[in-house]
């Protein structure tokens, strides 16, 4: 069994005084003004990165921790092409080297499309050899992506094809609204989907029903994938980000080493035996154990109050947040 990160210092629960941090991406691209932003009830202030087709967004205030992931390429219906997968690619690690991130919200800036796949234009000027690399890049993304430390909440408004439904697949929730529709196409272009797809797909949703979606590539509204458990929420059209935005602040409001060591623990466990998973369990378990995050969530419950971090630094390299 693989050991697992040590968690060191004492790390704990966000603080509504949390510093606000803007970020550049490899591209170079300066960030742009903060933006204000009404999301539900709330207002919230936006440090906002643009990077071509892909960009980030950090919430502030009682929404600090909170990152959104955008892709914005609306010529393409979002596309994946060379510069969105670079784009992806910078953004994941981007966020993966973020200790202030909590979790991260996957959208879509392009009304009515999540992600259309792959760009078939430019699949047509490559050689067997640059498609074989460029898919494997892909799967290799999206790979990172599932593995962040932090959840991940994929928000679908409208088509989430090929790719883009893969992409999705590597999120550890989804959220969709009832017009949109998921299908992994690529069987009709003698092909099967190539970026995890294969793998994710009937781990989410079973080996039959996923055999039957890869075989046929049928569409399925947001109702149907709901039913067979392909997303965990699908609600009235447009409604899907502030849904998606509602489970971030609630997955926020948790202790964030809790939250890591839940998601590697079923994560690891999920691969291996039922013995060798309950020991990696033990093990998350035991790293959270000399945190002051549990001393001050045991703390808050007594005292009948929210956790708190006001006065308390992170000490843990990559593995908390505060």
């Amino acid at each position: 069994m693989p050991g697992f990160p040590a968690l060191v210092g004492r790390s704990i629960f966000r603080s509504s005084s949390h510093a606000l941090r803007s970020t550049h991406l490899t591209t170079g691209v300066a960030a742009a003004p903060p933006l204000l932003h009404r999301f539900g009830s709330r207002r919230a202030l936006i440090i906002q990165t643009l990077s071509g087709p892909v960009r980030i967004e950090r919430l502030s205030d009682s929404d600090s921790g909170i990152i959104e992931l955008k892709l914005d390429r609306p010529e393409a219906k979002n596309a994946i092409g060379k510069e969105m997968l670079r784009g992806l690619q910078n953004a994941i690690e981007t966020i993966g080297n973020d200790s202030s991130a909590n979790v991260v919200v996957v959208s879509s800036s392009v009304p009515k499309v999540f992600c259309a796949g792959a760009d078939l234009k430019e699949r047509k000027l490559m050689s067997a050899s640059e498609v074989q690399q460029f898919v494997n890049s892909l799967r290799s993304t999206f790979s990172s992506l599932e593995e962040l430390s932090v959840p991940t909440v994929a928000v679908i408004e409208g088509a989430a094809l090929g790719g883009g439904l893969e992409m999705a697949l590597s999120c550890d929730l989804r959220v969709c609204g009832e017009q949109s529709t998921f299908s992994l196409p690529e069987t009709g272009l003698a092909i099967i989907p190539g970026a995890g797809g294969t793998q994710r797909l009937p781990r989410i949703v079973g080996r039959s029903a996923a055999k039957e979606l890869i075989f046929t590539g049928r569409r399925i509204s947001g109702k149907e994938a709901v039913s067979m458990g392909l997303v965990n929420y699908c609600v009235p059209a447009g409604e899907a980000h502030h849904k998606a935005l509602e489970i971030a602040r609630d997955i926020n409001q948790k202790g964030p080493l809790a939250i890591r060591m839940a998601k590697q623990a079923i994560n690891k466990g999920l691969e291996v035996d039922m013995p060798s998973a309950l020991d990696a369990e033990e093990e998350c378990y035991e790293q959270l154990l000399d945190t002051q995050d549990r001393l001050e969530g045991l703390a808050a419950f007594a005292e009948k109050r929210k956790p708190s971090c006001a006065a308390l630094r992170c000490a843990a390299p990559r593995s908390c947040c505060c």
